[in-house]
């Protein structure tokens, strides 16, 4: 009786849990709010994104000062970033990520300071080149006078290439001599060869040529101890005048000895030399340099002396202090 009781007792529990109508229509209702939660809140992400992306706008990336750039710094990787901005707020000339390299190396004309972007206004402007750039290492440029002769009838150009000829006298006789051979041209008056060619004709009175500071040299003495004249060649032609030159020697830049084989010396004169301002007792007479004797006629030989015996020699004179005069040997050249 009693397992038959409380088998009948849980029976009547069960039924008592087991839902009804109320409890389904509960069980929806819950199921369509969480939905309808769900909903509303992506709806509201996406929403607020939207405001967002809006208030932003569209981005572009420029460069900027990483830091204060002065004036005159040299732009590199050091003081330059990548920043991106509204593009509403991007300056039309500011520099973009691919505009680096042709930035990098150069100088600002203008200081920026840190985060501002990098205009191309601000930028140093490139520099004219003079005409020393035309100049090579180790070269030099040298302007020599030209007349109607020299300059070919005015038809020197820029760009040609010369053979400069000096003319100098040497005891009565003119010497014509090479001093350089197929010179450049580079300029003719102040027209030089980088510029343009016009049917005008030109006046010019100077030309300035391509040289070494060893040919300028010579070219000054040739220029000042005579007369330079020019030969207008053909580009092509690379031979060398016939004949070699001393053109040093030509132009009186070196001292050769003369012809006749040995100098001839000037009679020794003594010559006091003075230490501290001391006369230590010299007399005056002794400061006066005596005049230069004629050198005596040799003798006939028929008639020459017989020789002198040999004098003994001199005993050594004692050393002599610093502040005591000393007589010095001076032997002058012709």
């Amino acid at each position: 009786m009693n397992l038959a009781a409380k088998a009948t007792a849980t029976v009547t529990h069960i039924r008592r849990l087991r839902p009804n109508r109320t409890w389904a229509l509960l069980l929806v209702a819950l199921a369509i709010g969480g939905l309808a939660a769900m909903s509303a809140r992506s709806y509201l992400n996406r929403q607020m994104q939207a405001i967002e992306n809006s208030a932003k706008g569209k981005t572009i990336t420029v460069i900027v000062a990483k830091s204060d750039i002065p004036k005159g710094e040299v732009l590199s990787a050091e003081n330059m970033a990548l920043r991106p901005i509204p593009a509403e707020f991007a300056h039309s000339v500011a520099l973009s990520p691919e505009d680096f390299e042709r930035v990098d190396g150069q100088r600002l004309a203008y200081p920026v300071k840190s985060g501002e972007m990098i205009l191309w206004g601000l930028m140093e402007t490139a520099r004219v080149p003079t005409f020393s750039a035309n100049v090579a290492a180790g070269r030099r440029a040298m302007t020599v006078p030209v007349d109607e002769i020299n300059s070919i009838s005015g038809m020197l150009e820029p760009g040609d290439t010369v053979d400069l000829l000096a003319t100098v006298d040497r005891n009565g006789k003119k010497l014509t001599f090479p001093v350089m051979q197929n010179v450049a041209v580079m300029a003719t008056g102040q027209r030089s060869q980088n510029d343009p060619k016009t049917g005008d004709e030109r006046q010019y009175t100077t030309v300035t040529i391509d040289t070494t500071p060893e040919q300028a040299r010579f070219l000054i003495a040739a220029r000042d101890g005579g007369t330079l004249t020019a030969l207008l060649r053909n580009p092509q032609d690379k031979m060398a005048l016939p004949g070699q030159y001393d053109v040093a020697a030509l132009l009186g830049l070196t001292n050769p000895a003369p012809q006749g084989g040995v100098r001839r010396v000037r009679a020794a004169r003594q010559v006091p030399v003075l230490y501290g301002g001391n006369l230590n007792g010299t007399p005056p007479e002794a400061l006066r340099l005596a005049p230069r004797a004629a050198a005596p006629e040799p003798a006939p030989a028929a008639l020459a002396a017989p020789a002198a015996p040999a004098t003994p020699a001199a005993p050594a004179a004692p050393s002599v202090p610093n502040s005591a005069p000393v007589v010095a040997q001076a032997n002058a050249a012709y």
